[in-house]
């Protein structure tokens, strides 16, 4: 085999091992260096494996390097976000490639011999949009029960208030960390920016010296409160409904103000008869 034709079992077009970017810097780094050592140490393959290779490119998608399906199935997206995925790859593929490739890689992907470990990451990625939802349906609903949350927004603390942060302090966090976006990357620097910029904080050191850590770890608190008062009120909602269903109460059908009374002539008697729409 000549030198420089890249028959190594781990290798189509990239020399290099890709640093992956679902993770972060550190782990990023490690894997790196895993998979760039079995690169290395990868064995040739025979005349009979090469030509097993070949024959199985005729029959598959031989355009799709390593780099595609790394950019194809990482955790950022999940599995069912074809758009943001083939947004990703947009300098390569498009997306009715992307989509078609989806559909053959969830029919077949148990074959591979890794597909638990590729499965588990694309999960863990799935995990965290699931997360990143919820938290934006409990703040959206928080944001949402006041005329201008900058102004009337109120913490159910319970005990867990702490004496660092101040009510107001907070009661901007919430709602600017909403307004921008709480799921964009760069949202807490952005947040720090706008707690120095606000006219309210101007003579308040305390929190204008506060790090764009500091104020995530303090927003991941506060979200944590808001997520417990959102999901208590939404169980009380569906306890109240449940009740009303079982208890055959009025439904909307039924108009209070739409009762008609009968007086009966010469008695002091009457019947009150709903009446529907």
């Amino acid at each position: 085999m000549e030198a420089g034709s890249k028959p190594f079992w781990q290798m189509i077009e990239d020399e290099l091992a890709e640093k992956p970017k679902e993770c972060g810097p550190k782990e990023a780094e490690k894997r790196q260096k895993e998979e760039q050592r079995l690169i290395d140490t990868a064995q040739p393959l025979t005349e009979e494996e090469q030509q097993e290779k070949n024959d199985l490119l005729t029959q598959g998608l031989a355009n799709w390097s390593k780099r595609d399906f790394t950019a194809f199935a990482n955790e950022k997206y999940g599995r069912h976000d074809i758009e943001n995925i083939a947004n990703e790859m947009i300098e390569t593929k498009s997306r009715d490639e992307v989509e078609y490739y989806a559909k053959i890689f969830w029919e077949r992907f148990e074959e591979l011999q890794d597909h638990e470990k590729i499965l588990g990451q694309i999960e863990k990625g799935e995990a965290r949009i699931q997360r990143r939802q919820s938290v934006k349906r409990a703040l959206d609903a928080k944001i949402a029960k006041y005329k201008a949350p900058f102004h009337q927004l109120r913490i159910a603390y319970g005990t867990n208030k702490g004496k660092t942060y101040t009510e107001e302090e907070d009661r901007f966090l919430v709602c600017e960390l909403h307004r921008l976006g709480f799921d964009k990357e760069t949202v807490y620097e952005e947040l720090r920016q706008s707690v120095r910029m606000a006219p309210q904080f101007r003579f308040d050191w305390f929190i204008k010296s506060r790090t764009a850590m500091e104020l995530q770890r303090r927003c991941n608190t506060l979200i944590t409160l808001i997520e417990k008062e959102m999901g208590e009120t939404e169980v009380k909602h569906r306890a109240k409904k449940d009740t009303k269903e079982k208890t055959g109460a009025p439904s909307g059908e039924l108009l209070a103000s739409s009762l008609l009374v009968f007086f009966h002539p010469g008695i002091m008697n009457f019947s009150i008869t709903p009446y529907f729409l």
